[in-house]
């Protein structure tokens, strides 16, 4: 995700990193191209003018923009879903290790916490990793008792798993006489909470936007784009080039950014910050039992947030 200081108006104009103009520039010096060679050659290599004019453009347009604005809409909800549930898991950690200290009247430094607080931090890590389709076992290796890492080496749900090791720890102190059944059930409602939103992370990652909806709308922005200049050429002459590149560049922008963060969990610049978000967990519970968090090197802004 691309995290900037606030610009004024005139500075936005110019802005580059985490836009998506470096990647459809090359399309859109093709169309002015297109553009320029249609205007300069017009009438020079045929009988017969193409019979085009600007009032089916229009009207394709208009339901081009609407069809745009829904596919906008379905990626953005899908974004915007992917960020509260990591937002809930922020919560839940901390909620789970605040009790994991204050209701189990074990201190902040003892062994069992510490165990418990790392099983949360490599199911964070774990959960970004299975969503980002990159390999947890660094991660696990670094958090974990290595006989546990390595029983992990071969599952293919870890965040599950790591889940059901959370589970029987609340369990062992339940029959320690540590906890009563009450303090049980109040962890364990928190440990489903993470659960769901291990479900929700996956019905995003696993259920994209109908495929036929991407194409339809990808052929349809570019077919539009790359004839709009024989419906202008008749009526504003040398000022084709310069509007159908305009033109272009609303929709053809759009249907890639729209194309960018309908899969919120990836590594493009405006996908969610899934690395940062785990080091904030990390930090903030590492914090909360004593131990020393590890130092991230600080971004200066503008600056992207992996």
């Amino acid at each position: 995700m691309i995290i900037k200081e606030k610009r004024n108006w005139f500075r936005m104009l110019f802005v580059w990193h985490g836009s998506v103009l470096p990647e459809i520039l090359p399309r859109l010096v093709a169309l002015l191209l297109l553009s320029s060679f249609i205007v300069y050659f017009r009438g020079q290599f045929f009988a017969y003018k193409i019979p085009l004019n600007p009032t089916p453009f229009t009207l394709i347009g208009l339901a081009l923009a609407i069809f745009l604005g829904f596919r906008n809409s379905a990626s953005y909800d899908r974004f915007w879903e992917g960020h509260k549930l990591w937002g809930a898991l922020l919560i839940d950690a901390r909620s789970l290790t605040r009790q994991a200290i204050t209701l189990t009247h074990l201190p902040a430094h003892s062994e069992p916490v510490h165990y418990f607080t790392r099983l949360l931090l490599a199911f964070t890590y774990a959960l970004k990793h299975q969503l980002r389709y990159t390999d947890a076992t660094p991660d696990l290796q670094r958090l974990l008792p290595p006989d546990l890492a390595q029983a992990l080496q071969n599952v293919t749900f870890k965040p599950i798993r790591l889940l059901q090791e959370m589970g029987l720890w609340v369990q062992q102190l339940k029959q320690e006489g540590q906890i009563d059944s009450i303090i049980q059930a109040a962890i364990d409602q928190n440990l489903n909470q993470l659960s769901g939103i291990v479900g929700g992370c996956e019905r995003i990652a696993s259920t994209p936007i109908p495929y036929t909806y991407s194409v339809l709308l990808h052929r349809t922005v570019y077919i539009y784009s790359f004839l709009l200049p024989f419906g202008l050429v008749d009526s504003i002459g040398w000022m084709t080039p310069i509007m159908t590149v305009f033109v272009g560049y609303t929709f053809i922008a759009l249907d890639a950014i729209v194309t960018e963060i309908e899969e919120p969990f990836g590594v493009e610049p405006n996908d969610l910050p899934l690395n940062t978000i785990c080091q904030t967990i990390e930090t903030s519970l590492l914090e909360m039992i004593g131990q020393e968090a590890p130092v991230y090197p600080k971004r200066k802004k503008p600056y992207f947030a992996d």
